[in-house]
């Protein structure tokens, strides 16, 4: 099974020579938990031309810098091909930005948040179990990076995972062939830490001390991307 993955940012420059780009943490989480998909990269934030959602396996759209209001070349023709996909039920999954612009695309309200920055690691209720996560505990504990949010869920979409500061953190939706994720289960400990640090200057220094501990309580990581794997293979 082929993955691919839409590029719609990057690693920033300080953290990119010691972490790497963000499609290789998605290789290597999947591969942690056993899955062995092949992967493509099309870097649409840097103009590569859109696949036809019809012939790919299965899609992902990963995080960014970029907010779904901002004015950039690459974001109507993104909704227009993830409307085009859920339309034709191609299993999609969509990390932090790739959440946010699956529901701003599907007719959800997407802004950002007056909470401010999420940082380091997050603990969110699981208040729904969708059939590749029936044995989810009641709660995980995975990275975020954010401070834009999905304030209103798109009505085909039903909110799985929430938290008081993220009360739309996972959102399975109707057509069976999508979900996303307001967290990063692909971030390893160092690279939470490492880009809390480089908030420095932009997110109150309490919420970087915090981001900081946070990391502390064990990460679910790992459960998550077994069931984003289950999905996955499950729609295929």
């Amino acid at each position: 099974m082929k993955l691919t993955i839409l590029l719609t940012g990057n690693v920033p420059v300080p953290l990119r020579a010691e972490f790497g780009p963000y499609p290789l943490m998605f290789e290597r989480m999947f591969a942690r938990v056993g899955e062995t998909f092949s992967y493509d990269v099309v870097a649409i934030n840097e103009g590569a031309p859109f696949p036809d959602p019809a012939t790919l396996d299965a899609v992902l759209v990963p995080g960014s810098a970029a907010g779904v209001y901002d004015d950039l070349p690459w974001l109507e023709p993104l909704r227009h091909f993830i409307r085009t996909a859920y339309a034709g039920n191609t299993p999609m999954l969509g990390i932090c930005f790739g959440h946010q612009i699956m529901a701003d695309a599907l007719g959800g309200d997407v802004r950002k948040s007056e909470k401010g920055w999420g940082l380091g690691r997050h603990t969110y209720g699981v208040i729904a179990r969708p059939n590749y996560m029936t044995a989810a505990p009641a709660s995980l504990s995975v990275a975020c990076s954010h401070q834009d949010q999905v304030i209103v869920a798109p009505p085909e979409a039903e909110t799985f995972l929430a938290s008081a500061f993220t009360p739309n953190a996972g959102l399975n939706y109707r057509n069976g062939a999508a979900i996303s994720l307001q967290s990063h289960p692909e971030f390893d400990d160092d690279y939470t830490l490492a880009l809390a640090r480089l908030r420095t200057g932009k997110a109150p220094q309490e919420v970087i001390d915090l981001a900081l501990e946070s990391v502390q309580i064990a990460s679910d990581s790992t459960m998550v991307a077994g069931y984003l794997g289950a999905f996955l293979r499950g729609v295929r």
